[in-house]
């Protein structure tokens, strides 16, 4: 029965790969448009895995992500455009041809000051729990936005409501995603390019995610999620494994900043504001908490959903005699999809099996905090 149930996982994975290799190429047909959706749903499901760490497996509330796509978008940005040679005399001498950063240099250094800063915001909030943890990180999420809206002087950084501009398409191996390539006589698009390359960072994280999930350090995340008190009783390093949590839900972050900045071409504080953080939570929520197709199946809907419903908007706005501006009525048909969601499916989409066991079995969190310090290792403890 279990090869049974193997080969149809197998024939599942083989079927959805073949799907999603392809999906770039049947959503050409109409038009460039469709591919970009596509690739910014791939960047919220990176946004919403790396989330889904912090809020999801070590349950600390973070309304302040956004900050982190933040840093690692201008990481990009700075290393990856004429803005630095241009403001700053000693970069230019060092880099007369411009400072072009190769893709295996500005995705480390997104993924790692993102990463300082996830460990930064997280070191003064250990004692914060719930509502005044969410307050915290909204504000570290602002403070951030607010810098780089005004480090434009007395040293100009960021350039900031300006936004940094010209900023290098990714290019590896002799391939510049920013120009269409041509395979076997079939051209393939620019954001097709990208599509390719997101999906595979969406591949890695999710193996990365998965394997944590089910390491000592996940299971100890969970059960600082389910109880801490217990969890702390029972030897865990809960200061530690926090650190750990922000740190690591940031680099990820990190990296589809990079990507963004990349995409777009061009970055500024506007992308980043408090509505990002909030749709990147609300992703995890309403996907499933803790569940990692959950979150998946989240962050592509709520991500697609806004573009999708503009081809409906229009309409319903001519139905009205124009009285209801499309814009609005999208964001009122957005409200009401996620209020149906969260009334017919409280905990979410795609909820995790074993997620909210604790509340309908006391006792159940101490006894996962007991299984996790019954094989911890000793270095986190």
């Amino acid at each position: 029965m279990n090869f049974i149930n193997r080969q149809n996982r197998h024939l599942v994975i083989a079927v959805a790969a073949a799907l999603l290799i392809v999906l770039p190429l049947l959503l050409q047909v109409g038009g460039n448009a469709w591919v970009r959706i596509a690739d910014t749903a791939l960047l919220y499901v990176l946004l919403a895995l790396g989330l889904n760490i912090v809020v999801g497996y070590a349950g600390l509330l973070d309304l302040g992500y956004v900050a982190f796509y933040a840093l690692g978008a201008y990481m990009f940005g700075l290393l990856a455009s004429p803005h630095l040679t241009e403001n700053f005399a000693a970069v230019a001498a060092l880099f007369p041809t411009g400072l072009h950063m190769p893709l295996w240099v500005v995705i480390p250094a997104g993924a790692a000051l993102a990463g300082v800063f996830g460990i930064l915001l997280g070191a003064p909030t250990l004692k914060l729990r719930g509502d005044y943890l969410a307050i915290v990180t909204l504000g570290f999420g602002e403070i951030i936005r607010v810098f780089l809206n005004n480090l434009d002087h007395p040293v100009n950084i960021t350039n900031g409501p300006k936004g940094l501009n010209q900023i290098d398409s990714i290019h590896f191996f002799g391939l510049d995603l920013g120009k269409p390539a041509s395979l076997f006589g079939l051209e393939i698009a620019s954001v097709s390019l990208y599509y390719y390359l997101f999906l595979s960072l969406v591949v890695v994280s999710v193996i990365v995610c998965h394997r944590l999930e089910f390491s000592r350090i996940g299971r100890a995340w969970m059960a600082i999620r389910e109880d801490e008190i217990a969890a702390k009783a029972m030897g865990i390093n809960t200061r530690n494994l926090k650190l750990l949590a922000f740190g690591m839900g940031a680099t990820f972050g990190g990296v589809a900043g990079s990507m963004f900045g990349a995409f777009q071409g061009f970055v500024s504080p506007e992308s980043f504001s408090l509505m990002e953080s909030v749709m990147i939570v609300a992703m995890v929520v309403l996907g499933g908490i803790g569940h990692l197709p959950g979150v998946i199946l989240g962050a592509v809907l709520l991500s697609a959903l806004p573009e999708v419903l503009r081809y409906v908007a229009g309409p319903l706005q001519a139905m009205t005699g124009g009285r209801l501006d499309a814009a609005i009525l999208r964001q009122l048909l957005i409200a009401v999809a996620m209020i149906s969601v969260m009334l017919l499916r409280p905990r979410g989409l795609w909820p995790a099996p074993t997620h909210g066991k604790s509340l309908q079995k006391p006792g159940v969190a101490a006894t996962t905090a007991e299984v996790v310090a019954a094989d911890h290792p000793p270095a986190l403890n």
